[in-house]
């Protein structure tokens, strides 16, 4: 896919991934980009900055969502590209509140749910279109000391691939993103930021930290391609080999790394206790 010419639409877009996103796809020469945030002055600053539009819109909630499409689809244009990209990070394992669970999935889920349902009609109507679905390395992999952001990642992948399946022959291309650290305000916009700042190692970012902006650079490059996963760390490929040729071995090794990263103090086992 080339999205010159094209209207996309990028929630989570006030800043980080989304914001390089919109950006790069205004200089790609989108016809018109759709800045989706909670955050409404931030959507417009960043719409405004490259001639777009700006929304302010809850991604868990389905009929604003769907409202959002019909609105887009009305006054601008058919959406070729939806870029569901909206996320958060917190800590904690077996001892977390289920609400919080059921919080996350909804960001990270049901957001792309709801953004699918709403869009892929009237992508199928015109033979196709295109999404581009935010989840992690985690979702491929796992992530310590974070069980609902592992888990999370992991569904909204799975949700991707059924996508692509069901939804191939009608034209609809899918893709994922998984990246390992970005540098984004993630870990700040948390509702667990002290906690993480006081306890939380820099797991993610053991093969380097890119800035959003390279992040864009190889998300557009996969969608020129059409690849399903997106992979800005190009070693997450090599350890879902890994993970795939042998995961008993895997698990063992993702146990070795986990007590290398983290002291007796920090190791994530103590998380469960609070200690």
């Amino acid at each position: 896919m080339e999205i010159q010419g094209k209207i996309a639409v990028v929630t989570g877009g006030a800043s980080g991934i989304g914001q390089a996103l919109a950006e790069r796809f205004h200089a790609d020469g989108a016809a018109h980009v759709v800045v989706v945030d909670r955050d409404e002055a931030g959507a417009a600053a960043v719409a405004e900055s490259i001639g777009g539009t700006g929304a302010a819109v809850d991604v868990t909630d389905e009929a604003a969502i769907k409202q959002l499409v019909n609105d887009t689809e009305r006054d601008i244009g058919p959406i070729d590209l939806f870029v569901s990209n909206a996320g958060y990070v917190t800590l904690g394992g077996l001892e977390a509140p289920v609400e919080d669970l059921n919080r996350m999935f909804d960001v990270h889920v049901l957001a792309h749910l709801y953004a699918a349902r709403a869009v892929v009609p009237h992508m199928v109507e015109r033979g196709g279109g295109y999404l581009l679905n935010t989840a992690s390395a985690a979702g491929l992999l796992s992530q310590f000391g974070s069980l609902h952001y592992a888990v999370t990642k992991h569904a909204a992948v799975a949700l991707a691939e059924w996508i692509a399946i069901t939804h191939g022959h009608q034209g609809i291309k899918v893709s994922v993103l998984c990246p390992q650290a970005v540098a984004t305000n993630i870990v700040t916009n948390s509702p667990t930021a002290d906690q993480l700042a006081d306890r939380g190692a820099n797991v993610a970012g053991a093969d380097g930290t890119l800035t959003a902006e390279e992040t864009a650079d190889v998300v557009t490059e996969s969608l020129r391609e059409e690849r399903f996963h997106v992979l800005p760390h190009p070693e997450v490929a090599k350890y879902v080999e890994r993970k795939g040729a042998d995961v008993d071995r895997w698990i063992a090794g993702m146990q070795r790394w986990q007590t290398a990263m983290f002291d007796a103090d920090r190791h994530p086992a103590n998380w469960l206790t609070g200690t």
